[in-house]
């Protein structure tokens, strides 16, 4: 049998794949670029850490501001896009995240992505996240 089997890798090799798509933003020179470089690695991280879903989300927000018009606008509808086209499993993997800021460890904690654009960008999500789970209990 190899290892790992089927071509799956261990936490450490996900790891080192977030790192080797981070390392893309080092070459790229536009805000945008890098933005998106980075989206890219958080999303190579998921398989080793959920909470990545999140960091992706939030750079591909910023990606995308920085590349518009209009960033505030453009922020707001690629965020309503986003949680348009999660499917119903996602949404339920994504609350049962912690809170940005609620746990200190781990991408979701006082990092990175706790300020700015990032920041607002999980806590909106999050919250619609969260308001759709309470609109159901009603």
């Amino acid at each position: 049998m190899t290892w790992p089997p089927r071509g799956e890798l261990d936490a450490a090799g996900e790891i080192r794949r977030r790192f080797a798509a981070g390392r893309a933003a080092n070459v790229v020179t536009s805000p945008a670029a890098i933005a998106a470089a980075r989206a890219a690695a958080q999303a190579a991280a998921v398989a080793h850490m959920g909470a990545h879903a999140l960091g992706a989300a939030a750079y591909a927000v910023r990606a995308v501001r920085e590349a518009a018009v209009d960033p505030a606008i453009a922020g707001d509808d690629e965020i309503r896009w986003q949680l348009d086209a999660m499917s119903a499993a996602v949404r339920e993997a994504l609350r049962q995240l912690p809170a940005l800021g609620a746990d200190p460890s781990g991408p979701l904690g006082s990092g990175l992505l706790s300020a700015g654009v990032l920041g607002s960008t999980v806590r909106t999500i999050q919250g619609a996240i969260a308001g759709e789970r309470e609109s159901h209990a009603d």
